[in-house]
């Protein structure tokens, strides 16, 4: 496995892969639900490339950029474990080298609801570093997670409308045994708001925006932000949608997580 931090080592790497390439795009932290993105790439492509970069753009005042957790070592050691072939570490400035970029994405209509009404500027900053990277890596397919279905919708939106030369692929969310979605930020609960945070995942399972957010009310320590049926392609309000999503604040972590709710919505979610 190569590890290269700068942009000229990266493209020596990248033109030294043969046959097609898929990326992977982290921001560290890694638990199995980014494993399962590398070994789900394993199988689809040639050469794996996997990027690790925290994105100052996607980050809000006063949210947890600062916070947000670093574990570099840890983090080679499972790319390296997972089949990886090239792992991108590059520092802020390699990605933005003139300072926060003037030019940006912007997501649209789909970056101003839900996720996006919480999070202003997130999508626009998710899918301005999304574009970065695959000018950078130049994969052929581009793999990501289910459990950010919002912005797996703005990355296929957005590879539609700039023609781009990818296949985004969607990999089903990875959860403990007792159904909590996977996150880099589960590492912040304590034990009881853990054990809290399942009600997240049973207020999907019941399958009902009325008494979802009931059981969510209803847990103490847990602040609802929104539960919602949507289209999964827009994230409009839809009595028929074909996804619930849910987002929270537990303590003074925030957790989203989603359902599908037609077989063809998405692929069924994958029990560690």
């Amino acid at each position: 496995m190569i590890v290269v931090a700068g942009r000229p080592e990266l493209a020596q790497a990248r033109d030294a892969l043969l046959g097609s390439v898929a990326v992977v795009m982290t921001m560290g932290a890694l638990h199995d639900g980014h494993a399962e993105l590398i070994r789900t790439a394993v199988r689809s492509a040639d050469s794996v490339l996997v990027t690790i970069f925290v994105n100052p753009l996607q980050f809000g005042a006063g949210e947890d950029l600062d916070r947000y957790p670093r574990t570099l070592e840890a983090d080679l050691a499972v790319c390296e474990r997972e089949g990886a072939t090239v792992v991108f570490t590059p520092a802020p400035e390699v990605i933005y080298p003139g300072g926060p970029p003037v030019v940006r994405v912007t997501a649209g209509p789909l970056g101003e609801v839900l996720e996006g009404a919480s999070r202003p500027g997130h999508f626009d900053g998710v899918l301005t570093v999304v574009l970065k990277l695959l000018q950078l890596t130049r994969p052929h397919v581009a793999l990501f997670g289910h459990k950010d279905a919002q912005q797996l919708a703005g990355i296929r939106r957005m590879v539609r409308d700039l023609d781009l030369q990818v296949d985004v692929v969607g990999v089903p969310t990875v959860r403990e045994p007792d159904g909590l979605a996977l996150s880099s930020r589960n590492r912040f609960l304590s034990p009881e708001q853990r054990a809290s945070a399942l009600v997240l995942s049973r207020a999907l399972q019941s399958r009902d925006v009325g008494a979802g957010r009931a059981l969510v009310a209803a847990e103490p320590g847990v602040e609802l932000d929104y539960l919602a049926r949507v289209d999964s392609t827009t994230f409009t309000n839809h009595p028929d949608g074909d996804l619930l999503v849910v987002a929270a604040r537990v303590g003074t972590t925030r957790l989203i997580d989603n359902l599908a709710l037609a077989d063809t919505a998405t692929t069924p979610d994958r029990k560690r």
